[in-house]
């Protein structure tokens, strides 16, 4: 594309002008600068009604006729800023223009041509003004393109990733954003090496120092544009353009030598689409957040090549080449369906969880990539130095992680806490652990933070007294793995890994074990896979057809029949049976049936599954075979 002006080197290689020979007598380095507008003038102080950029066509007629004369006015026309001098001989000077004024024109360093024949003027000021106007509607085409992309973008909400991707495909150079600590959000390296791009970028970037909210810095040759809005700035949009002008690109906007204009406005509509998204998605995840959790998910379903992967958290600050990488996984003990509770407070549970997790990884001080993975789980990814900081980084974020928690629900009343109590925990008239006695009935270290508070609340275990585990979660009124607590919460970690490539077993392994880890009651810091016991080993083969094989082989006959009679529910039955040791006396009180109903039962499971409860190996199978169906049917 044509800048917006023509350079005087441009208007000497116009018909017109050279129809008239012109040789440059002075001002060789000058001949790049832009003509703005072409001018005939006949008189000395001629550079009084100038305003720079023009470039001066005489035939010397009116010119002085003393050397301090020609000196001043070479002088005058330079310090108003011509882009030119073009002389006509014949008139005045015949063989060529005076010694006088080619020193002083090359002493200053203004472009001076001689045209040794006749050219009508209006010819020459005629192709030039052409020239600017036909580049100035073309610059004019272009800019309403780029608003246009632009306003496209953001009417679309498109994300920060294809912002950037279009100011480089318009620019045909390398665009970056980054936030204010000099970390890369994104980039598009417009064909160019990314690894050259982004090496060392925080220590590069602080050297790069515009004098302006958008401004060029020639030292580095970069563009840079602030990006926020309402008095908010959280980053910097730069686009590199050479000073060369020198860019790759066929599609690239060529700049003029003075100001890069088109790129100016390309620069500042991205960094204003930018912006209006951010402010759109206040609510949502921030920048980096949506960052970390493209590049988790990336590893884990396989979505980006690995090597981008470390190269982007390199740039964002996160080392993960040459570490020891552990995946780590946070969920709540119990989901949250958002059809329970509507999506907005299911997304806010799932935000809290993720801030309390982000957190505790900075009071810990470990360095990592974490996110959201799922509805229900946040993911994070340890960059540790070596293998023997790996258990102490665990215990460390395991033990911030509950401060976290439990700082953040001192204010807040948990499930199943009256809110006359929960009051009096936060104002200080009565102590916190008091109102949680009187909300679940038992010390909260040892019940509803990690225990099942049905014993609590009815102080016996249910099972005993002949009151199901539900009926008791009803009483006390919540899920009791939905509370605030430090207990509500899992954190499972995956094995320890030493390249990125195998990062994504480890955080596979931590998913799995902590949706295993949900069966179980204990309130460990940190499970690991020897935690997760038989019941977690099926839950890990949950997706393995064998597994769902020998489920149907052992209890499909009992499945159909309580299909055919769901009533009566001998699956209930069976398992109440198995669950007890095979004690007909407490499976009966468990499953609230009268001993002989009981014993009924049990001889009708028999029958259906054709063997003898009375077994020890076929009862086992049976009972290996409900905890297999039980992971099955969990998601």
């Amino acid at each position: 594309m044509t800048a917006v002006f023509p350079t005087v080197r441009e208007v000497l290689a116009l018909d017109p002008v050279r129809h008239g020979a012109p040789r440059v007598v002075a001002g060789d380095e000058g001949l790049d600068r832009p003509v703005r507008w072409v001018h005939v003038a006949e008189v000395p102080d001629i550079a009084t009604l100038l305003g720079g950029g023009e470039l001066v066509l005489t035939t010397g007629i009116g010119l002085p006729g003393d050397d301090a004369g020609l000196r001043a006015f070479i002088g005058d026309l330079a310090d108003v800023g011509v882009s030119g001098l073009v002389v006509e001989l014949g008139r005045r000077y015949v063989s060529g223009v005076p010694r006088v004024m080619t020193a002083a024109a090359e002493r200053r360093g203004l472009p001076l041509v001689e045209l040794r024949r006749a050219t009508p003027f209006v010819r020459i000021t005629e192709a030039v003004h052409a020239l600017i106007v036909d580049a100035q509607l073309t610059e004019l085409r272009a800019t309403e393109e780029i608003h246009q992309r632009f306003n496209d973008l953001s009417v679309e909400g498109a994300d920060a990733a294809e912002v950037i991707r279009q100011a480089a495909e318009l620019s045909g150079c390398p665009v970056v954003l980054e936030n204010l600590s000099r970390q890369v959000l994104g980039y598009d390296p417009a064909g160019e090496s990314a690894e050259l791009l982004l090496d060392g970028w925080e220590q590069h970037s602080r050297r790069i120092r515009p004098a302006g909210r958008t401004a060029y810095d020639a030292d580095s040759g970069w563009l840079v544009t602030t990006v926020g809005a309402r008095g908010q700035d959280w980053g910097r949009l730069l686009l590199r353009w050479p000073a060369s002008g020198d860019v790759p690109s066929a599609r690239a906007i060529e700049p003029t030598a003075a100001s890069p204009t088109r790129l100016t406005i390309l620069i500042e509509r991205a960094a204003s689409t930018l912006a209006l998204g951010r402010l759109i998605r206040r609510d949502a995840e921030g920048l980096e957040r949506q960052i970390h959790r493209t590049l988790l998910t990336a590893l884990l379903d396989h979505s980006r090549p690995v090597d981008e992967v470390g190269l982007r958290a390199k740039a964002l600050g996160v080392v993960l080449d040459r570490r020891h990488l552990v995946g780590v996984m946070v969920r709540h003990r119990a989901d949250d369906p958002a059809g329970e509770v509507g999506p907005e407070v299911s997304q806010a549970r799932l935000r809290d969880l993720s801030e309390a997790v982000g957190q505790a990884l900075r009071e810990a001080k470990l360095t990592a990539l974490t996110s959201a993975v799922d509805d229900n789980s946040v993911g994070a990814l340890l960059a540790l130095p070596d293998p023997a900081a790996e258990d102490r980084a665990l215990s460390a974020f395991a033990s911030a992680l509950r401060r976290v928690r439990l700082d953040a629900g001192a204010g807040r009343p948990g499930p199943g806490v009256e809110p006359a109590r929960a009051a009096s925990a936060v104002d200080g008239s009565r102590p916190a652990s008091d109102a949680s006695r009187a909300a679940v009935g038992a010390d909260p270290a040892r019940n509803g933070f990690g225990v099942d508070p049905s014993r609590a609340a009815f102080g016996v275990d249910p099972s005993r007294a002949g009151i199901g585990v539900e009926a008791a979660r009803s009483r006390v009124g919540a899920d009791p793995f939905r509370g605030a607590g430090p207990g509500a919460v899992i954190v499972a970690a995956g094995s320890g890994v030493s390249t990125l490539r195998e990062a994504r077993r480890s955080l596979v392994e931590a998913r799995q074990i902590a949706e295993a880890a949900r069966r179980d009651r204990r309130d460990l810091p940190i499970f690991r896979l020897p935690h997760v016991g038989l019941a977690g080993l099926l839950h890990l083969l949950r997706d393995e057809p064998r597994l769902q094989t020998f489920v149907e082989r052992e209890l499909g006959a009992l499945l159909e029949y309580d299909a055919r009679h769901p009533r009566e529910r001998l699956l209930d039955t069976l398992r109440a049976y198995l669950e007890q040791g095979r004690n007909k006396s407490a499976g009966a009180a468990a499953a609230h049936l009268s001993r002989p109903a009981f014993y009924e039962r049990l001889a009708r499971i028999a029958r259906i599954l054709d063997v003898d409860l009375d077994s020890v190996e076929a009862s086992l199978s049976l009972h290996v075979a409900l905890l297999a169906l039980e992971a099955v049917r969990t998601p």
